[in-house]
């Protein structure tokens, strides 16, 4: 048996991803249980897409490489609107409704899900951004309209700019965007507190946890 082998027999005996499979895959933290069925989900997402047609809700964790993705969306936007590309942000507007409930898609815009919150939680009651409930490390996020939007000047108050990231690790080679290529964008959640309240619990949201 070849050295890559036994490494990779060795990685399936203790239930870990073998380094043969996670060089060519996305981003994982998961054990290779966890890693398989989350694998089987992904590969069930992109096939209902094919047999179903576009989806309503897009499951923003189940693609490869989310970036393009989002810029895909933006892209739609411009040649529709006839604009460059470059003047083009998202506005972000968290929904009431469950992804389940949502029929149709948007006119702009996509409707995404499968975020989860790390040091905060979205409250349903307020639809503002609230504190963890005590031994909650992570919350599910309510089902986000990403519209794209031209010219658009942010916010200075009322949000806080949550960065996402595809796993838990907040690290990574950095590309030429300057950001790390574990990060995917940052959305502006609608808060009553300060950036700085959730800057220093270390709030963001992740595609994919770790278990």
């Amino acid at each position: 048996m070849s050295e890559p082998l036994e490494k990779m027999f060795n990685s399936l005996y203790i239930n870990e991803v073998p380094t043969l499979w996670s060089s060519k895959a996305y981003p994982s933290l998961k054990p290779l249980a966890s890693w398989i069925e989350d694998l089987l989900a992904r590969t069930k997402f992109i096939q209902l897409w094919i047999d179903q047609g576009v989806p309503t809700v897009f499951w923003i964790s189940g693609f490869f490489f989310p970036q393009a993705f989002l810029t895909g969306t933006l892209q739609n936007y411009a040649r529709k609107e006839v604009i460059s590309i470059d003047t083009i942000t998202f506005d972000f507007k968290v929904l009431k409704e469950h992804y389940e409930d949502i029929k149709q898609r948007p006119v702009d815009g996509c409707y995404i899900r499968g975020l989860y919150v790390e040091g905060a939680r979205w409250d349903y009651n307020t639809e503002k951004l609230g504190e963890s409930r005590p031994k909650e490390l992570y919350t599910d996020m309510a089902t986000m309209w990403l519209v794209p939007a031209g010219n658009r000047s942010p916010p200075t108050s009322g949000v806080y700019n949550c960065p996402i990231y595809k796993t838990l690790t907040r690290a990574g080679t950095l590309s030429t965007t300057g950001h790390s290529t574990n990060y995917v964008i940052s959305v502006e959640v609608p808060t009553d507190k300060e950036q700085k309240h959730w800057v220093k619990r270390g709030v963001a949201m992740i595609c994919a946890l770790d278990y």
